[in-house]
């Protein structure tokens, strides 16, 4: 895809997490289709959406600390770094899954069981997401039109990704993605 015009929100300091390599890994309960018992996401290619809505500092590790730019409010203006592409989705079945998996992930304690414990009967997803820095940041001005609790914002502008280029080699994201998996068969 040359441009994308579909954002998806998320905790900057996520953004920030995937567009550094450090994480590779979304956790998602809203923001998702369920067919037929087969989950999807509304969108497999999309532009990370930094959002400072509901992000707690003290929900991330001490040692990702420097990833959080700490705010009271959303920005006037967003900039737009990530595109993100869904490579694999699994479902969480228990807890220590999530445990197995710490060290893939900001996440502190808390955090993990605000998400389990979020509308229980619905199953908890991770989303593994191939990161790429796009060739120059985008500057948004933040409207109303992107404020809320929700997960999809349509851009304004069409964004270019044509030479977006990979957070991560091949060779290290197929690597992250296979020890992943392997952690989550306990």
């Amino acid at each position: 895809m040359e441009s994308l015009q579909t954002g998806l929100k998320d905790w900057q300091a996520v953004c920030r997490a995937l567009e550094t390599g450090r994480q590779i890994v979304l956790l998602r309960k809203g923001g998702i289709h369920e067919t037929e018992g087969v989950f999807e996401m509304e969108n497999r290619e999309f532009v990370m959406f930094p959002t400072w809505l509901h992000q707690r500092v003290d929900w991330i590790k001490d040692v990702d600390m420097s990833l959080a730019e700490q705010r009271q409010t959303d920005p006037e203006e967003i900039e737009l770094r990530v595109l993100g592409r869904v490579a694999e989705i699994s479902r969480i079945q228990s807890r220590r899954q999530m445990d197995a998996i710490d060290a893939s992930h900001i996440y502190l304690p808390p955090l993990i069981d605000m998400r389990f414990n979020y509308r229980p009967a619905n199953p908890l997803y991770l989303i593994v997401v191939r990161a790429y820095s796009l060739a120059s940041p985008v500057t948004i001005r933040n409207t109303p039109e992107y404020a809320g609790c929700r997960s999809w914002v349509p851009l304004e502008k069409s964004i270019l990704t044509e030479r977006a280029q990979p957070v991560l080699d091949d060779d290290t994201f197929a690597a992250r993605v296979t020890d992943l998996k392997n952690r989550l068969r306990i």
